[in-house]
């Protein structure tokens, strides 16, 4: 059974439209998915990236002719200018870390919170928000955090996960690391993940 670790963050539209499409690839193949909310911010400065506004005119003009070819194509109905985008994402991670810690199903979370931010322009930066997208996921955020462990130790795990997202060569999310080293970065390549998948089954 292949095991596959998952660097992502809350806020990128690109992990949010390949949100579903990876938990059917990953529940079809029998893989195990290991959730590590990453800090992008600090990959993009190591790795040459560069935040949204800070790209030139004619990278954000050809990312948003991108994000509404794959809602069209995917059939999402994601807002391409959210009202709370980016959202002050420590209150999500802090519950997806904790959730996946306990053994629950972070990966459906992560879509839900996903979905606030995109879909449902809520701020992730609200408790209520974030406890709705629990609901959704079936989940009780109240129970989970009360479970633990602290902020200070999710917030130890989420620069754990940067770190070594780093060390793996991960520069952007999502980006799905097999156990050899190879990873595919980006939802658009999800098929090569499939098919790597099966040729390890």
């Amino acid at each position: 059974m292949a095991t596959i670790d998952y660097y992502m963050t809350l806020n990128s539209p690109w992990t949010y439209l390949g949100a579903a499409r990876f938990a059917e690839i990953a529940a079809r193949h029998n893989a195990t998915v290991r959730i590590k909310p990453a800090k992008f911010g600090e990959v993009f400065a190591k790795t040459g990236g560069l935040p949204l506004p800070k790209r030139s005119p004619e990278r954000r003009a050809y990312r948003m002719m991108e994000l509404k070819r794959w809602r069209d194509y995917h059939g999402l109905p994601i807002n391409l200018e959210p009202k709370h985008f980016p959202s002050d994402e420590a209150i999500g991670t802090r519950l997806v870390i904790a959730a996946a810690l306990q053994g629950k199903d972070a990966c459906r979370l992560a879509l839900e919170l996903g979905r606030s931010i995109w879909e449902l322009e809520s701020n992730l930066g609200d408790e209520a928000v974030v406890a709705a997208a629990a609901q959704r996921a079936g989940l009780d955020a109240a129970a989970i955090r009360k479970a633990g462990p602290s902020d200070a130790e999710l917030d130890r795990i989420n620069d754990q996960n940067t770190a070594e997202a780093l060390e793996r060569g991960v520069f952007g999310a999502p980006s799905y690391v097999l156990p050899s080293g190879e990873f595919m970065w980006g939802q658009d390549r999800l098929e090569f993940l499939d098919r790597a998948l099966a040729k390890s089954s």
